[in-house]
């Protein structure tokens, strides 16, 4: 059984520790705070049994609990392992000290990957010895339901290891989907920013409601982007597939590029979509709708898994 190491213990770190203890790896989990390891454990325990009936969980959840090791230290969670997730805070001086100390710990052939939403590998892996082992393995949360995981290499990053990172998220079940090259946001957060900043504009600009926007995309595009792409998306909405739709309605993409402009998020415009979002949901009630939102998720991928490809 292979195992893996998971530098941090929070919400992304134990939701890995689930995706990889799921798919049959042995995982130590460790946290630079000692009662986080021992906390993520105890969620762990708690959402397997949930997944289990759901039919996401092929193995009992003692069995899948058991392959999880809290660790006491950094060299315990690196040693002995295959790969490495880091999920430390998302700022540029920790990280660079953590894949600094995880390279000197770890043996050459682990793959150093971090669980970054933005910060690109370059920014933290430049001055490392082992620098060609490093990328970005960017997950959505949580990634035991939402399996696509964004592999960003850094300019120096060994191919190699990218396909072999690939490999790997495979046999996770996972999705992995490699960004060739470093950019802002990766691929996912510049998708989801160019959706929610028009959102946002439409709403600003008075054209629609903050409830009614929402009720547009979980009532329409979401309904065919949980199972295609934008672009599968086009090529079926055409008789001649995706040149015969850009013929049609390029003209409508191009003017409505022209007229979109950098959106300011500004105070005043946080606070009037803050204050929307808070009449729809209270603050009291944001937990139970992220229970909601999992639970909803759980049975969307087991129907998922359920189809023929």
């Amino acid at each position: 059984m292979e195992t893996i190491g998971i530098v941090g213990a929070g919400l992304i770190g134990r939701a890995w520790a689930i995706v990889f203890a799921r798919a049959g790896f042995a995982v130590k989990i460790w946290d630079v705070v000692p009662a986080a390891t021992e906390a993520a454990r105890g969620f762990i325990a708690e959402r397997l049994p949930e997944l289990r009936e759901a039919g996401l969980l092929a193995g009992a959840p003692e069995v899948v609990l058991a392959r999880i090791t809290p660790v006491a230290t950094l060299a315990e969670a690196v040693t002995g392992v295959v790969y490495v997730q880091e999920n430390g805070p998302e700022r540029i001086p920790e990280k660079t000290a953590l894949f600094a100390e995880m390279d000197r710990l770890a043996a050459p052939e682990v793959i150093l990957a971090s669980s970054t939403s933005g910060i690109p590998a370059s920014a933290f892996t430049a001055g490392l010895a082992g620098r060609a082992r490093t990328l970005v393995a960017h997950p959505v949360n949580p990634p035991y339901l939402i399996p696509v995981v964004e592999l960003c290499p850094a300019p120096w990053t060994d191919p190699e290891v990218v396909t072999r990172a690939r490999a790997l998220m495979q046999r996770a079940g996972q999705v992995p989907a490699t960004v060739n090259r470093e950019v802002a946001g990766f691929v996912l957060n510049r998708l989801q920013v160019a959706l929610v900043s028009e959102a946002m504009r439409l709403v600003a600009d008075g054209v629609i409601s903050a409830e009614d926007v929402d009720a547009t995309v979980k009532h329409g595009l979401g309904l065919r982007w949980s199972f295609m792409g934008p672009l599968e998306t086009i090529d079926l909405n055409a008789p001649g597939g995706l040149a015969d739709y850009l013929g049609r309605y390029g003209g409508l993409y191009t003017e409505v590029m022209q007229e979109t402009q950098p959106l300011a998020i500004t105070p005043d415009l946080i606070a009037r979509l803050h204050a929307e979002r808070r009449e729809a949901l209270p603050m009291a009630d944001q937990a139970d709708r992220q229970a909601w939102r999992d639970r909803r998720l759980m049975g969307l991928l087991a129907h998922k898994a359920a189809q023929t490809p």
